[in-house]
């Protein structure tokens, strides 16, 4: 069993690596060591999360994905959420986060009968379920006020400012991008999203 933890976070202003020590610190608790990181700044309500995937990919069965809260795994609709809880029973892998108790015991492979371990699945699987369905409601919740929020100051004259630019990162985006460097180096290296990178290479084109 090979433990692998997966840190997200949704924008480019935060750290999706913040987490690393909670996790360390749980890891050690429990007697258990993390063989390999994977971090990204990418929207929890979309399945566009390269990294994610990339850990299922190096999984084999058995494979532990740990987690700081079950919200860093999904904000998704319950659609996408099926599809990505197929995608992580078909490579055998088990759930663990630090906001999830009822989880733990993947960390503990082997022990118990297996009438007790399928028992603790379930309970495991609907409880992540139901986290998960709660992450989403937080997501929704959060962008109405958002939306509510706006509409309100852009009905205040000279108000509404909308989102600062980060004109520093986005024109070293441009160098790295005109350098031919993958936006996979230019995530990590930059801590940006892909959504970002995205947005910068298609101003690019247009300016052509």
């Amino acid at each position: 069993m090979m433990i692998r933890a997966y840190m997200r976070a949704s924008t480019d202003e935060q750290d999706a690596k913040r987490a690393k020590g909670a996790l360390q610190t749980f890891a050690k608790e429990h007697g258990v060591r993390v063989a390999s990181w994977y971090w990204e700044n990418e929207s929890g309500a979309s399945l566009q999360r390269p990294e994610l995937f990339r850990l299922l990919s190096d999984c084999e069965p058995g494979d532990v994905l740990l987690l700081e809260q079950v919200d860093r795994l999904s904000r998704l609709n319950a659609d996408d959420w099926a599809q990505l809880r197929g995608d992580i029973s078909a490579h055998g892998v088990r759930v663990v986060a630090l906001d999830l108790p009822t989880s733990y015991a993947a960390l503990k492979a082997g022990s118990g009968d297996d009438f007790t371990a399928r028992m603790l699945d379930a309970i495991n699987d609907m409880l992540l379920d139901m986290l998960a369905a709660i992450a989403r409601k937080d997501y929704e919740d959060r962008r109405r006020r958002q939306a509510e929020g706006i509409a309100k100051a852009k009905a205040t004259p000279g108000k509404y400012k909308g989102r600062a630019v980060d004109t520093e990162k986005r024109d070293a985006i441009r160098k790295a991008l005109d350098k031919g460097l993958s936006w996979q180096w230019i995530q990590t290296n930059l801590e940006c999203s892909r959504a970002t990178i995205a947005a910068v290479s298609k101003e690019m084109q247009a300016a052509e």
